[in-house]
């Protein structure tokens, strides 16, 4: 044999190293085997919702938006916290008075607390809000769940309900129906406004089944002999829940600010309850000379939808894959 060749027993002959020439043998941690074997592989995989947690948490708009929520919903669910007067009761004495003390924002033109109806009013728009939205996401939900994964004439005719749904405004469907209408309370805005405003959740749910319902997962749980409505409630929808949840976070300040448009036409809720826009419409005709008597109420309004709407963009952001991708 050649005397720059040597064999190697159970293998290929491979050359020699060269008279005066060293074979170069690469350290085991070049490769990053050393990195690699540092994995704990019996950690738990993260999910959708813990990498959207992590990411809301770090971003700056996440929190600010959170402490508004968390605000109106204190101010909404324990007004007496803020205020110990009943806003209510008004003293055309003292009408249009300036702030003084125990009383920051003054009084409107029938002599009432404009600090204490700001603060009452946040509950009725914050009811009438998560009512709707509530009521909107079930029915919403549940009809473009069937229409998506039952799909032919379930599909058929649960799409063009949507279609005539869809086509009617929602703010004038609701002065119409809401001006013949004699019990107006908060239920009755809500599901006045959630009779109408159905129809947006319904397209998303739809489209997101449709795309859920032809994954391995469902094709697996259909070969171990589950029912189809066992499939849709246990698998299809907790996988097309993210869409959902955005849409009904952007949603109720959606409703919120219709709820403010009824009321200041004066066929929302009726007087003898506080509300944001029952307040703001009292207060047009003193615009000019006391804005500060519209300004307070429209404040709490924006600052609440601002809140919400905010929320819903941090929300997008970290369940949108292809949002995270950008």
């Amino acid at each position: 044999m050649p005397e720059n060749r040597y064999e190697n027993p159970g293998g290929p002959v491979t050359p020699s190293p060269r008279p005066g020439q060293e074979r170069y043998v690469a350290p085991v941690d070049e490769g990053g085997l050393g990195a690699v074997d540092a994995v704990k592989a019996d950690d738990a995989p993260t999910s959708l919702w813990r990498d959207a947690w992590l990411q809301m948490r770090s971003r700056w708009l996440f929190w600010v938006s959170a402490v508004i929520i968390v605000l109106v919903v204190l101010v909404a669910a324990f007004p007496g916290l803020f205020t110990s007067l009943d806003p209510r009761v008004c003293n055309l004495a003292q009408a249009l008075e300036p702030p003084q003390a125990g009383h920051p924002f003054g009084f409107d033109r029938q002599g009432c607390d404009i600090y204490t109806r700001t603060i009452y009013g946040a509950r009725a728009s914050v009811v009438v809000g998560v009512l709707a939205t509530t009521m909107v996401v079930v029915l919403g939900t549940a009809i473009g769940a069937i229409a998506g994964y039952y799909g032919k004439w379930f599909d058929t005719i649960l799409s063009r309900i949507t279609d005539i749904f869809f086509a009617i405004p929602l703010v004038l469907a609701a002065i119409v129906i809401m001006s013949v209408t004699t019990n107006r309370t908060s239920f009755t805005v809500a599901f006045v406004l959630a009779l109408f405003g159905w129809t947006q959740i319904a397209r998303i749910t739809r489209g997101t089944v449709l795309s859920v319902k032809n994954n391995e997962f469902v094709t697996a749980a259909r070969s171990l002999g589950m029912g189809r409505g066992q499939i849709l409630w246990r698998h299809v929808l907790p996988n097309s829940a993210a869409p959902i949840i955005v849409y009904a976070t952007v949603a109720l300040g959606q409703f919120i600010v219709a709820e403010a448009t009824l009321s200041f036409l004066g066929i929302g809720l009726p007087p003898s309850t506080v509300s944001w826009g029952g307040d703001i419409s009292a207060a047009q005709g003193a615009i000019r000379t006391a804005p500060e008597i519209l300004l307070y109420p429209a404040g709490g309004l924006a600052l609440t939808v601002l809140g919400f709407m905010m929320m819903g963009d941090v929300v997008r952001d970290a369940l949108d894959p292809k949002a995270r991708k950008r």
